[in-house]
């Protein structure tokens, strides 16, 4: 298996694909495993091009736990995603964040611009207390402490996904499989409350998103009630030249009925991108 370092954190990742092939990192967002992007959707990546790489962000699946020691960033959370692609072998790569991997994409396209070839920012935001809020609903069950036994924590996964999910895509055999794998892989509630920390702490990036030249794709759910869509119309507005797109009837979640729709948006995207480093 894997494992990248970044000083005493290493950092479960998987591949997918050619290695000779532009690479795509794949960034997770809060409390999710790399398994999110599930096998299905990494190889319609792979057959639009890429050579994929998943990982687990620290404090989630099976990338370490910080038990003790000073609060992390996401500035870190960026470092950990080069680290993954210093292990890979990987000089340059497009990056995709959803939610706070897009948050984590925002941070490595203001850090470290020479490492992107381009960046896609999924339902996310850039930190601005007057967009990309929760509803009051999506808000509670987002900060509804995690049960620790396993039907405890799949019965929440689908009540959540009934809250801010896709409405039009809830599919509970499917949700209850994903849950299921998530929980007996590694159940570890404890760093989500890390991780919002590091989310809170890093403000907004609006000011700083304004001097990225690299090509941007911003995508979001008009669906979504955790982040507003309004989050991901201010990323691509302080991002010159970003192209935004609204995925009707998406929530804070990515079903499979929208994933050759994202694949087709980013391998478009990439490619032109591709072209301008060339």
């Amino acid at each position: 298996m894997p494992y990248a370092a970044h000083g005493e954190v290493r950092l479960y990742y998987e591949t997918f694909g050619d290695p000779a092939a532009p690479p795509l990192l794949l960034v997770n967002g809060l409390g999710s495993q790399s398994i999110n992007f599930r096998d299905e959707w990494c190889d319609l990546f792979v057959a639009a091009g890429f050579f994929v790489i998943r990982f687990d962000n620290r404090d989630v699946g099976l990338s370490t736990r910080i038990e003790a020691g000073p609060q992390y960033t996401l500035a870190d959370m960026a470092g950990d995603a080069l680290a993954v692609l210093d292990d890979a072998g990987v000089s340059r790569a497009h990056v995709m964040g959803v939610s706070m991997g897009g948050m984590i994409v925002q941070r490595l396209a203001i850090d470290h611009p020479g490492r992107l070839l381009s960046m896609t920012s999924v339902m996310s935001t850039t930190g601005d207390p007057d967009v990309g809020q929760p509803t009051p609903e999506a808000l509670a069950a987002l900060t509804t402490p995690a049960p620790v036994d396993r039907d405890g924590a799949i019965a929440q996964h689908l009540a959540n996904n009934r809250i801010y999910g896709s409405p039009a895509h809830f599919d509970e055999a499917r949700l209850r499989a994903n849950a299921a794998a998530a929980y007996d892989r590694a159940h570890y509630p404890e760093g989500v409350r890390r991780q919002f920390l590091a989310v809170g702490a890093d403000g907004s990036r609006t000011e700083a998103l304004r001097s990225v030249a690299m090509p941007a794709l911003v995508l979001h759910g008009d669906c979504d009630r955790l982040i507003d869509i309004s989050g991901g119309r201010r990323t691509a507005e302080a991002i010159p030249g970003a192209r935004f797109v609204a995925l009707e009837g998406m929530g804070h979640d990515y079903p499979p009925f929208y994933w050759e729709r994202i694949v087709s948006e980013v391998a478009n995207h990439a490619d032109p991108a591709a072209k301008i480093q060339s």
